[in-house]
């Protein structure tokens, strides 16, 4: 799948926008922390493994990196790739 392609597939799906912007609220934090924001702040009552399906398309477009800290996993946000979709389709100032 193409850089671009998995972006636009990760950040089609409203549950992982609102992943996106809890990382962004809050960066670093654990899947149990994403599922409490997710239910209190947004409404959403997904389950642990739905959330960390959502996590996994995030990490495979490179927008979600995770790294282990004893038995703890914490997600962090990286905006790098949708840079990809800025230099395709760059930013024009109108005349």
């Amino acid at each position: 799948m193409d850089a671009v392609d998995a972006v636009f597939r990760a950040i089609g799906d409203p549950t992982r926008r609102a992943i996106l912007d809890e990382l962004t609220d809050r960066d670093g934090q654990t899947l149990f922390e994403i599922c409490t924001r997710l239910a209190m702040k947004h409404g959403l009552t997904s389950s642990r493994q739905a959330i960390s399906q959502h996590l996994a398309v995030l990490e495979e477009a490179r927008l979600v990196h995770t790294r282990r800290e004893g038995r703890y996993k914490f997600h962090h946000l990286d905006t790098t790739p949708l840079r990809s979709i800025l230099e395709r389709w760059p930013i024009r100032e109108q005349s």
